[in-house]
C-alpha cells in the first residue's frame, strides 16, 4: 500500500498537462461577452435531491452550479476545440429515490442531451447505473463508496466521502491527546455505513477506544432524545455524528446539550451550524470538528487552492440564499471545474474524451491541490481524486480551518485497517452486488 500514491509519470510532466487546461479556462473567462449560437450550448444534468430530508446535499449545490454558470457565461463562455460554448444547467429532483433516480437520468441523456450528469450518489446510484452501462454518459458521485470495477463511466473527482473523515480524527488525536474513548451513532444506509467503518479505522488507527457499539438508527427517527441517551450512558469523552444528515445533526447537538454533555463533537458535516448554535450555546460548539469550510475562510485563498476566487463565491452566494450554505454549496461547482478543463484539455464535450482527459496522467487538479486519480486497492477502481481535505473546528461561532489533512499520507500507514472495518461491515466492491 506504501507504493500505491508513487508517481507513475515525472511530475513535471503531469503538472504541465494540468497547467495548460487550467490555463485554457483561465484564458476563456477573460473573453468579452458575445451573442453565443443556439448550438454552442453544453448542457449539465444535475441529478439529486431538490426536495425532502436529503435535499440540503443536492439543492445547495445546484445553487452554486447556476453562480458558476453565470460566471462563465458572463466572461465569454469557454472555447473547446473549434467552438465557443456557454453553459446550460438541467436539473431533475429524484427525491433521493433509485427509481426517479433512474427516470431522470434517462430524460436527461434521452430528452435533454446533456454532456455530463452530477450527482449526490449513496442510495440512488443503483437505479442509475444500468443507464450508465447503457449510454456510457459520464457521470459524478460525492460518494466514492458507489464505485467499483464496473463503474467506468463513475467518478469522484470533488468529495472522497467517507475517507476524508480520517483526517479530522487525526487531528483531533494529535491536539486532544487527553480524548481517550468515544462513542459513535449513524443513520443505517448508503452514507451512514460506510462512514462508521471509516471513523472506526481512523480511531483504531489514532488508539482512541469504542465504549461501545456503533449505534445505527433508523432514518426514519425523529426522536433523537433516547439515541443521546443511550450513548453518554458510556460517559464518552468523544461523541461522533458519522455522516449524519442535517435533520439528524440538528436535533442530535440539542439533545446532547440538554442532556448535559461538555466533551468533544466530531462531525463528517456541520451545515448550518449557526443554526446548531442557536438551539444550543456558542460555548457548546466550541471545539466541534468537521469537514467543510466556509469559503471565506482565508486559508483558501492560499497557493494550491483550485477553486477559482472562492471568498467571492462564499460571498455571492451568501447575497443569494442567505443562511443556506452547506457542505455541498461549492463541491458541485468545483466538478464542473474540473470538467471544464479537461473538455478544454479534449478539444471535445463528448463523454469519453472528457473522461480520458480527465484522467491522464493520474493526476488531477482537486479544489484543495493537486491530487491523485485512487481508488483501486478500496473500491476496484481508480476513479476518486484523493488528495488533501481541510479539517474544521468551530472557534467563537465561526468554522476555522486548522490544517489540510492529507488523504494519501493516511492510507499508506493505515490502509489495511481501513480494508478491515470495510469489510467487517461489507462495504468492500467485492462484497456488493
Amino acid at each position: 500500500m506504501r507504493d500505491f500514491f508513487s508517481k507513475r509519470l515525472s511530475r513535471r510532466r503531469l503538472i504541465g498537462a494540468a497547467t495548460r487546461a487550467s490555463g485554457a479556462l483561465a484564458a476563456a473567462s477573460l473573453l468579452p461577452q458575445r451573442v453565443f449560437a443556439a448550438d454552442n450550448v453544453i448542457k449539465i444534468g444535475f441529478l439529486a435531491p431538490l426536495t425532502g430530508d436529503v435535499a440540503a446535499w443536492g439543492k445547495p449545490g445546484l445553487d452554486g452550479c447556476r453562480i458558476w454558470g453565470e460566471w462563465m457565461n458572463a466572461a465569454g463562455g469557454v472555447d473547446i476545440g473549434d467552438d465557443n460554448y456557454h453553459f446550460e444547467f438541467v436539473a431533475y429532483d429524484n427525491e433521493y429515490d433509485p427509481g426517479k433516480a433512474r427516470a431522470g437520468a434517462t430524460q436527461l441523456i434521452h430528452e435533454d442531451g446533456v454532456k455530463f450528469i452530477m450527482m449526490l450518489g449513496g442510495d440512488t446510484w443503483p437505479g442509475v447505473q444500468p443507464v450508465a452501462d447503457n449510454t456510457g454518459m459520464l457521470f459524478s458521485t460525492l460518494l466514492p463508496s458507489d464505485l467499483s470495477p464496473e463503474t467506468t463511466t463513475l467518478l469522484a473527482p470533488a468529495e472522497v466521502h467517507p475517507i476524508y473523515n480520517v483526517t479530522g480524527v487525526d487531528w483531533l488525536a494529535r491536539n486532544r491527546p487527553e480524548l481517550e474513548n468515544y462513542v459513535i451513532c449513524a443513520q443505517d444506509d448508503a452514507l451512514g455505513i460506510p462512514s462508521v467503518a471509516t471513523y472506526l479505522a481512523a480511531f483504531e488507527a489514532a488508539g482512541i477506544e469504542a465504549l461501545d457499539d456503533p449505534l445505527l438508527f433508523d432514518p426514519a427517527t425523529t426522536d433523537f432524545a433516547p439515541v443521546v441517551t443511550r450513548m453518554l450512558s458510556a460517559k464518552p469523552d468523544i461523541v461522533c455524528l458519522d455522516t449524519a444528515y442535517t435533520d439528524y445533526v440538528h436535533p442530535i447537538c440539542e439533545q446532547l446539550y440538554l442532556q448535559g454533555f461538555e466533551g468533544q463533537i466530531i462531525s463528517c458535516t456541520a451545515d448550518f451550524y449557526d443554526k446548531i448554535i442557536e438551539r444550543t450555546s456558542v460555548e457548546f460548539a466550541e471545539g466541534l470538528v468537521f469537514q467543510f469550510p466556509d469559503f471565506d475562510d482565508p486559508a483558501l485563498e492560499t497557493q494550491g487552492v483550485n477553486f477559482r476566487e472562492p471568498n467571492r463565491f462564499f460571498e455571492e452566494y451568501n447575497q443569494r440564499h442567505p443562511g443556506e450554505w452547506g457542505a455541498v454549496s461549492w463541491e458541485y461547482a468545483s466538478i464542473m471545474d474540473l470538467w471544464t478543463a479537461a473538455a478544454v484539455k479534449a478539444g471535445s464535450v463528448e463523454p469519453d474524451a472528457v473522461l480520458a482527459a480527465m484522467k491522464e496522467g493520474g493526476t488531477g487538479l482537486h479544489a484543495f491541490g493537486e491530487a491523485d486519480w485512487w481508488g483501486n486497492e478500496l473500491f476496484g477502481i481508480d476513479n476518486a481524486l484523493v488528495g488533501n481535505w481541510p479539517v474544521v473546528v468551530i472557534e467563537n461561532g465561526k468554522a476555522v480551518i486548522k490544517e489540510f489533512g492529507n488523504i494519501p499520507e493516511w492510507w499508506s500507514k493505515h490502509g489495511d485497517l481501513l480494508v478491515k472495518h470495510m469489510e467487517a461491515f461489507g462495504q468492500m466492491h467485492y462484497q456488493r452486488g
